[in-house]
C-alpha cells in the first residue's frame, strides 16, 4: 500500500516520518492518523509483522521487511525519504507502538530549523512528567545505558534509548549505509557515530507514554552484545582525533586524554599480574585516570563538535 506525501512543508522545510514496527496493529493506524496536515511524507516499515499492521497503515507508505530488525527498518525508512522528499528535510522515527507523543514534534524538529544542529534525540527523563510511569526495570536499564552511552559519546547522553529523533537532510546525504549498524543497540551507535564525525547534537524533553507496551530491551544482553561496541568506538574515535592532534596540533586536550586512557589500561594490567595486596590500589588507579580521561575527553567533543556545526 503507497501514500502519497500528504503536507505543505513546515517553515520551508519538508518533513518526513518514519515509523518502525513490528506487530503493532493495535496503535499504528491512531500513531499515523494524529501525525499533522503539514507532514509531507509518512513510511511505516512493516518489519516482519504477522498481525496485519502493514495493511492498518493506512494513509502511509509501507515497506515491507522481513524481520531485519529495527536498525534496518530505520535506515530503510531514511533512504525512502532521501528518495522522495526535496532538500530541505527533516527525517523524523516515530515508533508504531504508540509511546511518543505528537504534541512533542514540533519541539523535536525546531533545533534543526533553528540552524543550532543536525540530529535531535527525545530525553523522557528531562520532561516534566519524568519516568515515574516507567517501570522500574526499564529506568534501571536506561540508566545503565544512559552512563555507557554517555562514556562512548563523550558527551552526556541522558536518554539514550528514546527512539524519538529528527535527523538533517545533511546527515543522511553523506551517510555511509553500507557501514550502518543494523542490530541491537542501533541508537547507541548512531550517537556515537554523529560524535566521531563531528555532527551537533540537541536532546529535547519528550512525554514517555505508557499504555500497556512492552518493552523488547535486555540489560544482560545489550552488556553482552553492545558494550564491546561502545568501548571499541570509543577509543576509535579517541585515537583518531588523537592522531589529527598530533599532525595539525589543532588541540591541547587530545594528548593528555590518551595519556589517562593508556594509564588506566596499565592499572588494569598490573591488578591482573599482580593480584595480592596490591590489587585494590590499581584498580584504584585505573578508576582515577579513567575518570580524569573521561573528563578531558568530554572537554574535547565539545570543542570538535562546535567546530563541525
Amino acid at each position: 500500500m503507497d501514500g502519497m506525501p500528504i503536507g505543505a512543508m513546515f517553515e520551508g522545510w519538508n518533513v518526513g516520518v518514519v515509523i518502525p514496527a513490528r506487530n503493532e496493529v493495535d496503535h499504528i493506524k491512531d500513531v499515523i492518523e494524529d501525525l499533522p496536515e503539514w507532514v509531507d511524507r509518512i513510511v511505516v516499515i512493516d518489519d516482519g509483522s504477522s498481525d496485519g499492521t502493514g495493511k492498518a497503515a493506512e494513509g502511509a507508505t509501507v515497506i515491507r521487511l522481513e524481520g531485519e530488525g529495527v536498525g534496518a527498518a530505520i535506515d530503510t525508512g531514511h533512504r525512502d525519504m532521501l528518495e522522495n522528499l526535496e532538500d530541505p528535510f527533516i527525517s523524523v522515527v516515530m515508533a508504531g507502538d504508540g509511546q511518543m507523543d505528537v504534541d512533542d514534534l514540533e519541539a523535536v524538529i525546531e533545533p534543526i530549523i533553528s540552524g543550532n544542529v543536525h540530529h535531535v534525540k527525545g530525553d523522557r527523563s528531562a520532561h516534566s512528567t519524568g519516568l515515574a510511569k516507567m517501570p522500574m526495570l526499564r529506568r534501571i536499564g536506561s540508566a545503565i545505558l544512559a552512563f555507557l552511552t554517555t562514556l562512548a559519546c563523550g558527551r552526556k547522553i541522558n536518554d539514550p534509548q528514546c527512539g524519538y529523533t529528527a535527523t538533517s537532510y545533511l546527515i543522511l546525504r553523506y551517510w555511509d549505509w553500507n557501514k550502518s549498524w543494523k542490530g541491537y543497540g542501533y541508537p547507541n551507535w548512531w550517537l556515537m557515530e554523529l560524535t566521531r564525525k563531528k555532527y551537533a547534537i540537541a536532546q529535547v524533553p519528550v512525554v514517555a507514554i505508557y499504555d500497556g507496551q512492552k518493552s523488547g530491551l535486555s540489560i544482560p544482553s545489550f552488556l553482552v552484545k553492545v558494550a564491546p561496541m561502545l568501548l571499541i568506538g570509543l577509543h576509535k574515535r579517541a585515537f583518531s582525533w588523537l592522531q589529527a592532534d598530533m599532525v595539525t596540533l589543532e588541540s591541547a586536550l587530545g594528548i593528555p586524554a590518551a595519556m589517562f586512557y593508556a594509564a588506566g589500561w596499565a592499572g588494569i594490567a598490573l591488578a591482573i599480574l599482580t593480584v595480592g595486596e596490591d590489587f585494590e590500589m590499581f584498580v584504584f588507579l585505573t578508576v582515577i585516570c579513567w575518570a580524569i580521561a573521561h573528563f578531558i575527553d568530554r572537554k574535547w567533543v565539545a570543542q570538535k563538535v562546535t567546530s563541525r556545526s
